[in-house]
């Protein structure tokens, strides 16, 4: 008992520090940070953390930023802008837009819940009500332009980070509106024709619809302010060298906000704008999601040796599954493994978009179209099972599989509800980031969990026969299925970006429908770490079982938890 109980206790610890590093990271300096609910003016309920320096006081009120995360993210995304804010003295509200994080659906409702978030942060009695600054990023862009459009003279700047004014959400600028603007929009952004009708992100400067905002018919040159601060007609164009969702991780992006608050909010304490802490956050948070997964593989290893568990055990080793030969057939398999997923991707998610629009029922968009991906991809698994290696699946696991895989996954939510109450986080890195769900997530949670569980009961019963043996080296093993479920994702992404990189667009399958390439590419890349951890959590339990079941079950729980509360709910 234990050895079987090392792992577990490696990653406890592995969560304990990086966890510690995050904490300590976002509230370096005396920062408080406050998890709040707060009531919108329609009677919704909005949710943020807010971010509290240690000069905000009544008697001496400090400068306010409300910043707002994108399209499928929550408020915790913002973390490094706002840390950075914080730093610098500011109040910084951290808002989830309606319908994603703690805020009630659904997304794109009540302004995206800028207009809330706005009145909240001017409510508080410790922020300087003449010095609010407003900060969103994509979607969260709009979101701060609707609170701008409803509260005109309740701020003096705000940043556009990868976003736009006007269509098809937010209002359309002009020169004198939004005040004190700065666009910092990315050289590599996957929606530069969305955002602003140009072709290409490093043409943007030249294009009409900025042109407008800025007030100028030439093209825009990068860094120069346009306009005056103190008329509130000022207007800047930074372009950092990173994608749309790099933002969130570049020195450049966060840097370009922090120095332009910095000229046009008064207050504040005065620190460089390349004097930033936040990627020891990201370090830390990512490195409590890695221990998360350790945390499991170990809890199941402690799991597995008591009696309950026993009949699990006796087929760990012996001829539970027939050897695969290696030859024409497993080489085959394994690119059939690689490629399928991939090519069915954009088709599934147009189809998807199309089948299940948000409803009562199925209140999420884009956890329906991966869905639909998944039974696509069930179908054609099934179809292809008669062609894989001979099994002899093991009888009498089924329900002992079942227990094992609640009991990890129910250690796992413990262990992220201990994360989020003493220290404040989530388990993340970049936008890839699983948290505690919201009671309309988990009501969600309860209706996807039996399809993306189906599909990984197939798609790892049918991985393990082709690929898995007694016998197997263990670094061969763990490569080979890893790389089955990750390697088309990661060419379907390289040829993405690659196309990005050179000639400045994506590459467009899907006619008629220009903002799902973008959207589901950048979704696409939540596959890599994913199936990364999928694929270690299945060959790990399939070689201390003998069986796919298992790590099926924990992979169909773990999975769909992390789909429904990282995404947006679209039906209230």
């Amino acid at each position: 008992m234990g050895r079987r109980a090392l792992l577990a206790i490696v990653g406890a610890v592995i969560m304990l520090l990086g966890g510690l590093l995050a904490h300590f990271t976002q509230t370096s300096g005396g920062i408080r940070i406050e998890d709040v609910r707060f009531t919108g003016e329609k009677g919704n309920r909005m949710s943020a953390l807010v971010y509290v320096p240690p000069n905000a006081t009544e008697q001496t009120p400090a400068p306010g930023i409300l910043a707002v995360h994108g399209y499928l993210n929550s408020r915790e995304t913002q973390g490094d802008f706002a840390i950075e804010f914080a730093r610098r003295g500011y109040v910084v509200v951290a808002l989830d837009q309606a319908g994603h994080g703690y805020s009630d659906p659904p997304a794109f409702g009540y302004g995206f819940g800028g207009p809330d978030g706005l009145a909240y942060l001017r409510s508080l009695p410790f922020v300087d009500k003449n010095n609010i600054g407003l900060e969103g990023h994509s979607m969260g862009g709009w979101t701060v332009l609707a609170a701008a459009a409803a509260m005109p003279d309740a701020y003096k700047a705000l940043v556009l980070e990868g976003s736009s004014t006007g269509a098809p959400f937010a209002k359309e600028g002009d020169p004198s509106w939004p005040r004190n603007l700065a666009v910092v929009f990315s050289k590599y952004d996957e929606f530069a024709g969305l955002m602003w009708g140009s072709p290409k992100p490093t043409a943007l400067g030249s294009t009409p619809k900025i042109q407008a905002v800025f007030g100028v018919q030439e093209p825009i040159e990068i860094g120069k302010v346009y306009g005056d601060i103190g008329q509130g007609t000022a207007r800047i164009l930074q372009q950092p060298a990173v994608t749309h969702p790099g933002d969130h991780i570049s020195h450049e992006a966060i840097g370009y906000a922090v120095d332009w608050f910095g000229q046009t909010l008064d207050g504040g304490t005065p620190l460089r704008s390349d004097d930033q802490i936040w990627l020891r956050r990201e370090i830390g948070t990512g490195a409590a999601l890695v221990g998360f997964v350790v945390l499991l593989l170990g809890t199941f290893d402690l799991l597995l040796g008591l009696p309950a568990f026993a009949a699990l055990r006796s087929g760990a080793t012996g001829a539970a599954v027939a050897e695969p030969q290696p030859g024409r057939r497993t080489l085959a398999a394994f690119w059939m493994t690689v490629l399928i997923p991939p090519i069915t991707y954009y088709p599934a998610f147009m189809l998807g978009e199309v089948l299940l629009p948000a409803s009562a029922i199925f209140r999420q968009t884009f956890t329906s179209q991966v869905m639909v991906w998944a039974i696509i991809n069930l179908i054609i698994t099934l179809a292809l099972l008669r062609w894989s290696p001979r099994s002899f699946e093991r009888r009498g696991v089924v329900l002992p599989s079942l227990a094992i895989a609640l009991a990890v996954v129910a250690v796992g939510y413990v262990a992220v509800w201990l994360a989020d109450a003493a220290l404040k986080i989530d388990l993340r890195f970049w936008f890839f980031a699983l948290k505690l769900p919201s009671m309309v997530q988990f009501k969600a949670y309860l209706l996807y969990v039996l399809p993306f569980t189906a599909f990984f009961v197939v798609s790892l019963h049918m991985l393990h026969r082709n690929f898995s043996a007694p016998g197997t080296p263990a670094v061969r093993h763990y490569a080979v299925t890893v790389l089955a479920l990750v390697l088309g994702f990661a060419i379907l992404e390289a040829i993405q970006y690659g196309h990005l990189w050179l000639t400045g667009e994506l590459i467009n399958p899907i006619a008629n429908n220009p903002p799902l390439v973008p959207l589901s590419t950048i979704v696409g890349l939540n596959f890599l770490p994913v199936f990364t951890a999928v694929g270690f959590i299945s060959t790990f339990t399939w070689q201390r079982t003998g069986s796919s079941l298992p790590g099926a079950l924990i992979s169909g729980l773990l999975v769909t938890w992390y789909l429904t509360v990282g995404t947006a709910t679209h039906y209230a």
